[in-house]
């Protein structure tokens, strides 16, 4: 029988693979769901929906991708790296995604200060 993770379980180990990554990336600023388990109704079949905000980030969105073990994560995901200056753009302009993400958004893991 197949068993998929509890959500509870699955936010624990990203905040743990979020801290690790914090570590080997001092330009990693925050990390964040959206989706189904920034709404916290996930479950079986549910993927994870990552924000990465990196301030090195650049080039496209595959190139920023390959920096990021997303392998490690317990769930298949897609995942979006923004810098923070386009977070603020995209938070700011009336985009679709930008009205997920004020609604959805869960932030799991920040660098203090």
């Amino acid at each position: 029988m197949l068993r998929w993770p509890d959500a509870d379980l699955v936010l624990r180990e990203l905040s743990d693979w979020a801290e690790d990554q914090g570590q080997v990336h001092p330009s990693l600023q925050r990390v964040g769901v959206f989706g189904s388990y920034g709404r916290g109704t996930a479950g079986v079949g549910s993927d994870l929906d990552l924000l990465l905000i990196d301030s090195a980030a650049e080039g496209g969105q595959q190139a920023r991708l390959l920096h990021w073990p997303l392998e490690q994560l317990p769930l298949s995901c897609d995942a979006l790296v923004l810098t923070p200056g386009e977070l603020v753009i995209l938070m700011a302009s009336d985009q679709r995604m930008a009205q997920e993400l004020q609604r959805d958004a869960r932030w799991i893991w920040q660098r203090q200060a």
